[in-house]
């Protein structure tokens, strides 16, 4: 289509310029992290297309170290806050105080929180009660706060990733669907095979991690961001995210294994989601146009967090991620007959 190579033809220069900034990416990454290619890949998907993260994984597997190596690569400003039971809204977007001024008057001054940041690593945020949540969930939607009724924009890019301990879910509050479904991705990382574990013990206990060298600044990520959204994308690409999602909603029309062991399942975002995260792929890869295997290799981190079982499927001992690999099944797709 004519307007199609038009769009190619004016952003050339920033699409092999994402296309060739992965393997630099990289080899900066692979400086401090060991493996973990995959999930860092979905990460930086996310960053090119915008959007917030959820990162599911055990207690010491780099999840801090991943995120802020990343801020480093991309100099983006880098805060990393610490969700505990008695963490108040105020401590994360900030809060007015009473000073005084050169003439003997007092005035309240707003001193911005840590929430003011590019990325915000969000750790084990379902340790904080819901109104805290809610908090930082605002600045996500909105990307601003407000304070006594004056409103405070966020710098771009901002960008949210959350963790989530898999365990000790005592004297937590897990996040409502709701505003799980802010999320653009749900990472699950998982512990490395032995020789990789091996690497980072031999790694870490034999010299320090090298500088990391800044490859971009926080104006090229906004351009990103507005390129990834101009990728074009064919109408029966889209249509198979919107049945996706669609399928996986019990009801008359729902497959058999949807309506047994699913008690909610993904509104449209998650298909919004899905073709937005597979356009930032598809560059990514160098290519100005979305193919079907980058909508295939996002369903599980998108559809993930926003399918809640029901108790049949804990019964049956089902998790989330099968209940997907069915879905996949199920739905006809665009590498069907």
């Amino acid at each position: 289509m004519p307007e199609e190579l038009d769009i190619y033809e004016g952003e050339r220069q920033v699409v092999e310029k994402i296309h060739e900034s992965r393997g630099r990416i990289e080899r900066e990454l692979a400086k401090v992290i060991v493996g973990q290619k995959e999930v860092s890949h979905q990460l930086l998907i996310s960053l090119f297309a915008g959007g917030h993260c959820l990162i599911t994984g055990a207690p010491g597997l780099a999840k801090t170290l991943l995120v802020r190596t990343i801020a480093q690569v991309f100099k983006l400003k880098f805060q990393r806050i610490q969700f505990t039971p008695d963490l108040m809204p105020a401590d994360i977007t900030g809060t007015e105080i009473l000073e005084e001024t050169g003439e003997g008057r007092r005035r309240m001054q707003f001193v911005k929180g840590p929430i003011f940041a590019n990325v915000i690593l969000a750790d084990e945020i379902n340790r904080t009660p819901p109104k805290t949540q809610a908090a930082l969930l605002e600045a996500m939607q909105e990307h601003q706060v407000t304070a006594a009724g004056v409103r405070y924009p966020l710098e771009e890019p901002f960008f949210v990733l959350a963790t989530q301990n898999p365990i000790e879910m005592e004297g937590t509050y897990p996040l409502p669907e709701a505003q799980l479904d802010r999320f653009l991705f749900n990472v699950i990382i998982d512990y490395l095979p032995e020789d990789d574990e091996v690497a980072v013990v031999r790694q870490t206990t034999s010299r320090r991690p090298e500088a990391i060298e800044p490859l971009f600044d926080g104006q090229d990520v906004v351009q990103f961001h507005e390129v990834v959204r101009r990728v074009p994308i064919a109408e029966d690409l889209i249509r198979y995210a919107v049945r996706l999602a669609s399928a996986s909603r019990p009801g008359p029309k729902a497959p058999e294994f949807v309506n047994d062991w699913v008690s909610w399942g993904a509104g449209l975002r998650a298909a919004q989601s899905l073709v937005l995260g597979a356009k930032a792929r598809a560059l990514l890869r160098g290519r100005f146009h979305v193919a079907p295997e980058d909508l295939l290799a996002l369903v599980h981190p998108t559809f993930r967090h926003r399918l809640l079982l029901g108790y049949r499927a804990e019964a049956d001992g089902i998790t989330v991620d099968s209940v997907i690999d069915r879905l996949l099944e199920a739905v006809k797709g665009p590498l069907k007959s």
